[in-house]
């Protein structure tokens, strides 16, 4: 008898541990959670005043529509940013989104000229479904990570999660992991949310909080 209770001790170990792990994986989410602390909302589509944390750069055409920031046309050829006002070095972002299809979109991150957003001088976490170099389209780093498969991001509410802490960047879709990076071209600077042309772009909800090196 004393035989059969440490053999069925024993075989609910890994049980116990599987539990164990389980609330592990659930406080961590719980603590990465825009609610828990050190989050900070930059963006809040049901707040009229939600653009007073963002300069604006190229052709203002951003507006408060249906609880959404909403970029659709330009008068003028090329992009139009919201850019934060401050700089960030290693942060967690959260961002909820709905493009079109043919949307050029996405989140540049740590930009090293806040007044002229580029490709060139940030990371560019790409929102672009029908781009033509698909392994730079949506949720790829362009320029530095490749995707593969290619998520999709048009005609739908998306969210975005990205981490950057020192030279190491990671980008998730809807919960799913879509690249990560190791790079050190730019350490620290402004976020910018873009819309580039194409359809519309809805951003609803941005939060962000800052990381211990």
């Amino acid at each position: 008898m004393l035989r059969a209770q440490a053999l069925s001790s024993r075989s609910s170990r890994p049980w116990a541990r599987a539990l164990v792990g389980v609330a592990i994986l659930v406080v961590g989410a719980c603590a990465s959670h825009p609610s828990a602390p050190g989050w900070v909302t930059l963006l809040d589509g049901a707040k009229p005043n939600t653009l007073e944390n963002w300069n604006r750069v190229g052709v203002d055409n951003w507006r408060l529509q249906d609880g959404a920031i909403v970029a659709a046309s330009s008068p003028m050829p090329g992009s139009t940013f919201l850019v934060t006002k401050e700089a960030y070095g290693d942060f967690e972002i959260r961002a909820q989104v709905w493009v079109d299809p043919d949307t050029n979109s996405g989140i540049f991150l740590r930009c090293q000229h806040p007044e002229a957003i580029s490709v060139n001088s940030c990371y560019e976490m790409n929102i672009w479904d029908t781009y033509k170099v698909q392994y730079y389209a949506t949720g790829s780093i362009a320029l530095f990570a490749k995707v593969d498969p290619v998520p999709k991001a048009g005609n739908k509410w998306s969210t975005f999660d990205i981490t950057a802490r020192g030279g190491h960047i990671r980008v998730s879709m809807d919960g799913r992991l879509t690249v990560e990076l190791d790079d050190k071209t730019y350490a620290s600077g402004p976020i910018a949310l873009q819309w580039g042309g194409g359809g519309i772009v809805k951003w609803r909800k941005v939060d962000v909080r800052r990381l211990s090196p």
